[in-house]
């Protein structure tokens, strides 16, 4: 078998292959004899058959089939013999196939990059540090207040918190029209869960009064036949409750699943829950700074066909989630234009990681895997099921196994990193709030 191979443009590589025709034409009669021992030719006994009748049957085929796995093999053969290292399948073109002659082909392809990981020693990164304050706790308790509100009927004209019971009737050029109308619909005012401008229309109107008032579509808007255009709305608001938030009582710690212990048991419960969520907050802005790092100090030509492979992925999530939702017609793809610049970020950084975890040694913590697969588990109903469903899902626990290695990359260059303390607060790394604030 002779190769040559031809740089054509940065990854990208043009390797011709000679099978010589000897080689050839011994598979196809290797592949004929098989074909003879269990071939039904009518006149002929099973297996009976001769040889020539044989090659006039199935000759075409055996041949056609014998190329095909000759260009496979040798493609194989010929990128080991070369150390390429192709980054996905090639495109073959055919140059000489026929009878007696030797098969020749040439495969392009691209290969991986060479990767030689630089900037982890002295890596600079800051570490935010914070303990959780007894204003954090009660911050804490306050918001778990505004999730179980009670609601007491008010004679007020509603505003936002409010809970409102509305009847209401919409017109488009005085027509009613789909979804326009509803009796006891509940809204909850300022959650934006309905249009702005209805929920602009009701605001400051007391129970047992009517209004009527414009509503204007976004152009985006699901229907059609209501994008962008205007209706008028009669609402009669029956009832307006404003929140109230609950006292922090036994019944309050119990709704909570504190059932001894009362408040103080509660308050311990929630400074856990907040320690944890700060220290894993901490440890993902760690590892976000060392993976942005690691790309920065690491520039590498990216094979075209993996980033090609990681868009058609993000877009195939995507699409799943918003089909979830009912948001987009079945098969529809997102534009992958949008997906172009996360792919070359991931494949980037798939490359790094894999040439560190291999340059360094690093192989994965099967106990860390055990560790992070009981966190996984530990808030499902049935966690000893749900351990079972995730040991029985190769693709689930090869996933979780690689969130495993990234940690352990991390744990690698924090040990070779410079890492500098940034006193913060609880409110500061955890973001708490700032969804009310806004």
């Amino acid at each position: 078998m002779m190769v040559s191979v031809q740089v054509l443009s940065g990854l990208e590589r043009r390797m011709e292959v000679s099978v010589p025709a000897t080689r050839v034409e011994q598979q196809v009669d290797a592949r004929l004899i098989a074909i003879s021992r269990d071939a039904n030719i009518k006149g002929f006994r099973k297996g009976r058959a001769p040889i020539h009748v044989i090659k006039q049957r199935f000759g075409l085929q055996a041949r056609e089939d014998v190329l095909n796995e000759l260009i496979r093999t040798t493609f194989t053969e010929a990128v080991q013999r070369e150390s390429l290292m192709p980054a996905g399948g090639p495109r073959i073109e055919p140059l000489s196939a026929g009878k007696g002659e030797d098969l020749r082909y040439a495969a392009v392809f691209e290969v991986y990059p060479e990767v030689a990981v630089q900037g982890v020693d002295g890596m600079v990164l800051m570490r935010p540090t914070a303990e959780v304050a007894e204003a954090d706790v009660d911050a804490m308790i306050d918001s778990l207040r505004k999730q179980r509100p009670n609601f007491v009927a008010t004679a007020r004209g509603c505003q936002d918190g409010d809970r409102v019971t509305v009847d209401f009737d919409g017109t488009l050029d005085g027509e009613a029209f789909a979804g326009g109308k509803a009796e006891n619909f509940v809204v909850q005012l300022g959650a934006g869960r309905m249009l702005k401008g209805f929920e602009d229309g009701i605001r400051g109107v007391a129970a047992g009064e009517t209004r009527t008032f414009p509503v204007e579509f976004p152009a985006q808007y699901p229907a059609a036949n209501l994008a962008g255009k205007t209706a008028q709305f009669t609402a009669v608001v029956k009832t307006v409750e404003e929140q109230q938030l609950p006292e922090v009582d036994d019944e309050f710690c119990k709704a909570f699943g504190v059932f001894e212990g009362g408040i103080e048991a509660l308050r311990a419960e929630v400074r856990e829950n907040m320690q944890r969520e700060l220290a894993q907050n901490v440890r993902a802005r760690l590892k976000s700074q060392v993976m942005d790092k690691l790309v920065a100090a690491n520039p590498i030509d990216l094979p075209r066909t993996l980033i090609e492979a990681e868009i058609r992925d993000m877009q195939t999530e995507i699409l799943r989630r918003m089909q979830q939702q009912g948001g987009r017609p079945q098969g529809q793809l997102p534009p992958k234009e949008q997906f172009e610049a996360g792919a070359r970020r991931r494949v980037a950084l798939g490359l790094v990681l894999n040439e560190l975890i291999k340059s360094a040694g690093i192989t994965v913590d099967m106990a860390r895997v055990e560790q992070r697969l009981d966190e996984l588990v530990a808030s499902y109903a049935d966690p000893a099921d749900a351990r079972n469903q995730y040991l029985q899902n190769e693709g689930a626990m090869r996933q979780l196994q690689m969130v495993v290695l990234e940690d352990q990359v991390v744990d690698y260059v924090l040990g070779r990193a410079q890492v500098t303390d940034q006193p913060a607060t609880f409110k500061d790394i955890m973001n708490f709030g700032a969804a009310e604030a806004s």
